[in-house]
């Protein structure tokens, strides 16, 4: 196997993380003792379950049924994949992601409307460190790089920058938008904070969410803290833009935590 031990090897239905990052965070104690004997971790996107642990050679199945799980063969093949060149990603297609959204009612006129694009999934992401939620962090490798030197360089600042989520898949987006439709909120509600699954930045593996300690998660007020001052001196030295300013064009509404790597913006310092 070629997969890297601090990436995650992604595909459209399964991932595989590094069995070393899920130990504390294994919900039941089956599950705590498969992991602590695994190198890697395969995991249902849709729901997180966990589907079986894997050394290397064998699977061992966490869940019934493991040799009929939608997907499996696929992220076994990504898995014995030799990594992309340096700066040149390989990107999982795109392939039934409009179905999902035509089931909300949104096709391509979304993204003309907002300016919003389709965003595809990285093949592979890098660990980056862990959130404030200590959940591991995932970045495309040269944002993952980025992140990691704005953080310290903040830090000898006096200034602490927490993460609060970085890439997230299609699936994730997907289900935070049934949560919140099984609450009652109608779809042009949801869109006014959230882009449709399929045109977030997070689904790149570039975004992060910043917040620091002490200050609620994904709030307007993070604008008023010294960590959001530092970032809108020093940010865009390391590749980082703030994405939704007031009056965007997207019509997503002001967001002073969200950040995006931009390769074409790094400077000096990054």
């Amino acid at each position: 196997m070629h997969a890297l031990d601090w990436h995650l090897v992604n595909s459209p239905l399964v991932e595989a993380l590094p069995a070393r990052l899920l130990r504390p965070r294994a919900r039941a104690n089956a599950d705590a003792r498969a992991l602590a004997q695994a190198r890697w971790c395969l995991r249902r996107k849709r729901d997180g379950r966990f589907l079986a642990t894997f050394d290397g050679w064998r699977l061992h199945a966490l869940v019934a049924g493991l040799d009929h799980e939608p997907g499996l063969g696929e992220l076994l093949a990504a898995m014995d994949a030799r990594h992309e060149r340096a700066g040149v990603p390989a990107l999982l297609p795109l392939d039934g992601l409009r179905e999902r959204l035509a089931a909300l009612g949104l096709d391509e006129a979304y993204g003309e409307r907002t300016g919003l694009a389709l965003v595809a999934e990285p093949a592979r992401l890098e660990f980056a460190g862990f959130d404030r939620y200590r959940r591991p962090l995932w970045l495309l490798e040269p944002a993952a790089r980025a992140w990691r030197r704005m953080q310290s360089v903040a830090r000898a600042d006096g200034i602490a920058l927490e993460a609060i989520s970085g890439y997230r898949s299609h699936d994730y987006q997907l289900g935070i938008f049934e949560r919140k439709l099984a609450r009652g909120l109608a779809v042009d509600e949801i869109l006014a904070v959230n882009a449709a699954p399929g045109y977030s930045e997070h689904h790149g593996g570039r975004a992060i969410d910043i917040g620091c300690p002490g200050e609620p998660p994904a709030e307007e007020s993070f604008e008023s803290t010294p960590a959001f001052a530092w970032l809108q001196a020093h940010a865009g030295g390391f590749g980082f833009a703030m994405s939704y300013p007031r009056g965007n064009p997207h019509g997503i509404t002001y967001e002073p935590w969200h950040w995006c790597w931009h390769p074409a913006s790094a400077g000096a310092q990054s």
